[in-house]
């Protein structure tokens, strides 16, 4: 399995950095348009779609969806993100009460719309923006920053919680999750924003303030990780899909950052770090 797993990442990881990284905006847009495509047909199996004629036209929706949001004000999207992950917390903290009112079919295709078409509005808008921060205004950088963020959260909660991991955040939806790993990745996230700040030669303002985005950011990517959780325990399924060998499928790599992204770029856009671009 490890070998599996590795071999799988040192495919996707070039695939990835290439298409993230590389490519200019409508590439990106695209690149990126494309994975949320393929997790909205893992999601449509969550959902309770199962035959592939279902799923396929599920995918299809999203993407139309994602076309016509392309020229849509990004911050519109962005605060309706932002109000749904709120919702989502109610969701996930009071698991199982309440899934009688999400668990049909229709509400939760409709939920893999909030989750995966901001996700991808968030990137481009953070993608075709201009972005001052410090001495920084590369907005790849900031992109970078919010996996970053993202994977600290996750490593620090990982450690924290094999210490301390007494008290369980949510045994219903994920029992493996502490309390600790929570406070523990936060912890990490804020040093790290810290760090970041320094290296950009920002002012003492503008590093409160991206601790503080960061560790809302870090908060709400632990959501996101819950949410599929949530609805994969609901149906019955161990993994998104068997499409990355080891790995599970895009949702299960990409859950935080469905959060994460909208989010962080709804934050520093309110901030007037970031100002929408032109394509």
């Amino acid at each position: 399995m490890l070998k599996t797993r590795i071999i799988t990442a040192l495919i996707l990881a070039p695939i990835a950095i290439g298409g993230i990284f590389f490519l200019p905006p409508l590439g990106f847009a695209l690149f990126t348009g494309a994975i949320i495509t393929i997790g909205a047909w893992e999601w449509a199996n969550m959902s309770g779609l199962t035959s592939q004629g279902s799923r396929v036209g599920y995918a299809a929706v999203v993407a139309a969806v994602m076309f016509v949001l392309l020229n849509v004000p990004a911050v519109v999207v962005l605060w309706l993100a932002l109000g749904w992950w709120l919702v989502c917390f109610l969701m996930v903290r009071g698991y199982p009460a309440g899934s009688d009112r999400w668990g049909s079919v229709p509400v939760r295709a409709l939920m893999g719309l909030l989750v995966l078409v901001p996700a991808w509005v968030g990137l481009n808008h953070l993608r075709t923006g201009s972005l001052q921060f410090g001495d920084v205004a590369n907005t790849l950088l900031v992109i970078l920053y919010v996996f970053c963020v993202v994977w600290v959260a996750d490593i620090g909660a990982y450690f924290a919680g094999r210490a301390f991991g007494k008290a369980k955040l949510a045994p219903r939806v994920s029992p493996g999750k502490s309390w600790a790993g929570v406070w523990g990745g936060l912890v990490s996230v804020a040093v790290f924003a810290v760090v970041v700040s320094q290296a950009a030669s920002a002012p003492l303002e503008q590093t409160l303030l991206l601790v503080v985005a960061s560790l809302v950011t870090g908060f709400v990517s632990v959501l996101g990780d819950l949410l599929e959780s949530m609805l994969k325990r609901f149906r019955g399924i161990k993994d998104s899909s068997q499409l990355l060998p080891g790995h599970g499928g895009i949702m299960d790599r990409i859950d935080s950052l469905t959060a994460a992204i909208p989010v962080f770029a709804l934050i520093i856009t309110q901030l007037g770090w970031l100002t929408t671009g032109q394509w």
